[in-house]
C-alpha cells in the first residue's frame, strides 16, 4: 500500500457527506488537502479539524457549473505550485425528481451534464498530463449505481456520460503509474441520498480512497465503496488490487 503522508490530495465537494468523510480519512493517512466548495465558509470548520491532525490545509471555492469560476479554480491551484498526487471528484448534484418522466426538463439534463460531468471530466484532463509527468497520479471519480429510474434520467445520464469517459480514458494510462476509477458509494444518507438510505455516510470508508493507494493494476475499475465497508484501509488496498 502507497504512502501519502505530505502528498496533496484535492476533493471537489469536500465541505459535506462523502467528500467530508474522505479527507478526513486522507488525513489521518497524513496526506495534504486542498478543499473544495461553493463557499470558503463550507469548508472552514473542516479546514480547522484537518490542520489538528498535523497537515497541511486550504480550502478553495468554484461553482463547479460555471466554466469560468471552474478555469478559475484550477489556476489558482497551479499558482501553489504543488504536485496534486490524488485528486477525488467528488462534487456532484440531483436535479428534481420528475414523476412524470416524460416530461423531464431540458435544464435537468443541463444543469446535470455541469457538474456531474462536464467538470470532472476536464478537471482530470487537467491533472491528468502533470501526473503523467511525474510518473505517479490517481484520479477517483465519484459515479452511481442508479439504474431503472428514469425520474431520475438527468442525474443517472449525467454520471454514465461521466462512466465511459473513465472506461475509454484508463486503458490509455497503462503501464504509466497513473490511474482513474470510478466510486461508487453507495446510497447513503446524505444531503443527496436522503434519510431513507440504507447506509450511513461513514461506511463509504474506506471504500472510497482505497484505490488512491493502491497498485496500478486497480485502473478503470468500478469500485463499490460498501463491498469494503468496515475493513481497515490495509484490507481494502489488499483486496482491490487482488
Amino acid at each position: 500500500m502507497f504512502s501519502l503522508s505530505k502528498k496533496w490530495v484535492f476533493i471537489t465537494g469536500a465541505a459535506r457527506g462523502i467528500g467530508k468523510q474522505a479527507a478526513l480519512a486522507f488525513a489521518e493517512q497524513g496526506a495534504n488537502l486542498i478543499l473544495h466548495s461553493r463557499s470558503l465558509d463550507h469548508t472552514k470548520a473542516l479546514e480547522a479539524e484537518i490542520k489538528s491532525k498535523g497537515v497541511e490545509v486550504f480550502s478553495v471555492a468554484a461553482e463547479l457549473g460555471d466554466s469560468k469560476q471552474r478555469k478559475n479554480l484550477l489556476a489558482e491551484i497551479d499558482s501553489k505550485n504543488l504536485r496534486i498526487e490524488v485528486v477525488c471528484n467528488n462534487a456532484g448534484l440531483q436535479p428534481p425528481y420528475r414523476e412524470n418522466y416524460w416530461e423531464m426538463h431540458e435544464q435537468d439534463y443541463i444543469t446535470s451534464f455541469q457538474v456531474n460531468t462536464i467538470a470532472p471530466i476536464f478537471i482530470s484532463c487537467h491533472f491528468l498530463p502533470k501526473m503523467l509527468l511525474a510518473g505517479f497520479g490517481r484520479v477517483i471519480c465519484t459515479t452511481s449505481g442508479i439504474a431503472g429510474e428514469p425520474e431520475q434520467m438527468a442525474y443517472a445520464a449525467g454520471k454514465a456520460a461521466l462512466d465511459k469517459f473513465v472506461r475509454d480514458t484508463a486503458p490509455k494510462l497503462k503501464s504509466t503509474n497513473v490511474t482513474l476509477n470510478l466510486l461508487d458509494p453507495g446510497w447513503l444518507r446524505t444531503d443527496l441520498g436522503g434519510p431513507n438510505a440504507p447506509n450511513a455516510v461513514e461506511s463509504v470508508i474506506p471504500g472510497a480512497i482505497a484505490a488512491a493507494f493502491a497498485n496500478s493494476s486497480v485502473n478503470g475499475k468500478w469500485i463499490s465503496a460498501q463491498d469494503y465497508a468496515g475493513l481497515s484501509l490495509e484490507a481494502a488496498v489488499r483486496k482491490l488490487e487482488r
